[in-house]
């Protein structure tokens, strides 16, 4: 009878040119190597690699093994996993795409305290507020802030995130208050280019009439971190739009100014997308999920 310890054997035997490689690689003498072969070769009764033979020449017997145990052990780690999310057990590998800032306050916390409670969980954690859409596969969960425009992904709300158009105290006595998004284009104004959005169109609803407008700005200045963009208006730079979730401190504080609060922004909510395909729900991915939506929907920058 042969094992799924046997198989994983021979396949890593098939990656090296001599039974010396790998004996170096997996950390053995050369003679215990060979001793493994031979008493497997006697267990199953034919012989699995050829001698005497420069390098390592598997026999027709050895390459039939080969060819169906790759099939096999990945058939067995399918049902591993199928039998894993049948028991909710909470393991593998947790792979999460975050953008810079959020995910540095927020997300990253977060994964360490999943992390703690489920031992047997790997987790990997990628910030970027530029992802690459067309690996976006690579994760299990993409945390996504704005304008969402790839459909093929599963859309799971987290938390509801306002913009606010915003400039610090000192720059508003400075250069004076907008009225209306008309005047904007004699103000210094901040650009953020992130997610490919048209970064220099600026849109407004007008919260009485409903009515929308859109404004070309042309900023003095820009940058594709947050956080520089964010420092900039606090220095009074000029006006900048950010997320709630960013600058909500910095507004109760008095750090920066509502600006034209008769208009709303287009929101920018916080949600995590998921395969549109999975077909098992996996115990990591709706695990973490369940938390980012449980401290996440309480808007924790708010307090």
């Amino acid at each position: 009878m042969i094992s799924s310890d046997d198989l994983r054997f021979m396949r890593e035997l098939a990656s090296h040119s001599s039974l010396a490689n790998a004996a170096r690689y997996l950390g053995v003498s050369a003679a215990s190597v060979t001793l493994r072969v031979k008493a497997l070769e006697k267990r199953l009764g034919v012989q699995l690699i050829q001698r005497p033979a420069r390098g390592l020449r598997f026999s027709e017997e050895g390459r039939l093994l080969l060819e169906r145990a790759d099939s096999i052990l990945n058939d067995m780690e399918e049902l591993q996993s199928l039998l894993d999310d049948r028991s909710r057990k909470v393991c593998g590998t947790l792979r999460v795409l975050a953008p810079l800032g959020f995910g540095n306050r927020y997300v990253a916390p977060l994964l360490a305290e999943f992390s703690r409670k489920h031992p047997a969980l790997r987790v990997e954690l990628t910030l970027s507020d530029a992802p690459d859409w067309s690996t976006a596969q690579a994760w299990d969960i993409v945390i996504y802030i704005g304008e969402l425009k790839d459909s093929s992904l599963r859309r799971i709300l987290l938390a509801k995130n306002a913009r606010y158009l915003c400039a610090s105290p000192e720059y508003v006595g400075r250069m004076g208050m907008p009225l209306s998004p008309d005047e904007l284009h004699r103000h210094h104004c901040i650009a953020l280019r992130e997610n490919s959005e048209d970064v220099t169109l600026w849109r407004f609803t007008e919260r009485e009439t409903g009515k929308t407008m859109a404004k070309r700005i042309r900023p003095l200045m820009a940058s594709n971190d947050g956080q520089v963009v964010k420092q900039w208006g606090l220095a009074g730079e000029g006006i900048i739009v950010r997320s709630a979730w960013d600058v909500e401190h910095e507004v109760a504080s008095g750090g920066l100014v509502k600006l034209l609060t008769q208009y709303e922004l287009p929101d920018a909510d916080i949600v995590a997308l998921v395969a549109g395909e999975r077909l098992h729900s996996s115990p990591r991915v709706d695990g973490f999920i369940t938390l980012l939506k449980e401290r996440l929907s309480k808007r924790p920058w708010e307090k």
